[in-house]
């Protein structure tokens, strides 16, 4: 069985699509399957309407309510700490990332040919401005914290069981959850894709919440922050220890009159 985590937040508008959406992967998939949605700390109605709908539908599901907004890394956590089946996928809500994904991602692992399989996308049907900046961001995230991270980066993944228990095992919470996925190794696998436009609400994924990811994951998988301390240290001494010097002996050949001003500077 596959056990599907949708993370939501925002998403009462992308409701319907989506559930029709996972309907008709619990029809391909046979009813081997369940979805665990978790409402994140959503302020609108997403909770309400799945309380009211999921009891209806014909796919088995679960419905977990976070007590607050606590990011969507924490939300998978949650989904995929409850979920029940042999194999794990997760899901955006917004169905930017084609349903049939999962698709693809659960036939690959029931070939056993890999632990996990991670969605790249090749393109995106975003404005030029979010491509742009989304190039930026992952390029720079590809050079600096991990190199195997593919260009256009990653949103969602599948696992089987054993790559679920040890990725639950990580208890960095303040961290990078698909960098995680990177680090753990196992035999990892790819399937190519290409965004889709978002058709409704608007994305939470601001300006701030990605900068605030991307030290995270800095300060969490790299040396990149204590090599940069300890450079800028050094040039601060070397500076210093000039400017001393050139103090000393402008002193010592009466070139600096002001009383106390060369033993202040040296100080």
């Amino acid at each position: 069985m596959l056990t599907l985590v949708i993370p939501i937040y925002r998403n009462e508008a992308c409701l319907p699509d989506l559930l029709t959406a996972v309907k008709g992967l619990n029809d391909s998939l046979q009813n081997q399957f369940e979805a665990v949605f978790v409402i994140d700390g959503s302020p609108d109605r997403c909770y309400q309407i799945l309380h009211a709908t999921l009891p209806h539908c014909s796919f088995r599901s679960k419905l977990i309510l976070l007590s607050r907004n606590f990011g969507s890394f924490a939300a998978i956590r949650a989904g995929l700490a409850l979920g029940e089946g042999e194999y794990f996928g997760v899901m955006a809500a917004d169905l930017q990332e084609p349903p049939e994904l999962v698709l693809k991602m659960s036939a690959m692992l029931h070939e056993e040919k890999a632990d996990v399989v991670i969605a790249v996308r090749e393109a995106r049907m975003d404005p030029l401005l979010t491509r742009l900046f989304a190039k930026i961001f992952w390029g720079f995230y590809r050079r600096y914290v991990i190199k195997e991270m593919p260009s256009g980066g990653v949103d969602i993944f599948a696992c089987n069981r054993l790559f679920r228990d040890q990725l639950l095992k990580l208890e960095e919470r303040h961290s990078s959850l698909i960098a995680q996925i990177f680090w753990l190794g196992y035999r990892r696998e790819f399937v190519s894709y290409i965004r889709q436009v978002r058709t409704h609400g608007k994305s939470a994924w601001t300006f701030s919440k990605k900068i605030t990811y991307l030290m995270d994951s800095l300060f969490s998988f790299t040396d990149l922050p204590i090599k940069l301390l300890i450079r800028i240290g050094g040039l601060a001494t070397i500076f210093s220890g000039i400017l001393g010097v050139t103090i000393f002996i402008f002193k010592l050949f009466g070139f600096i009159l002001v009383p106390g001003y060369a033993s202040s500077m040296l100080v």
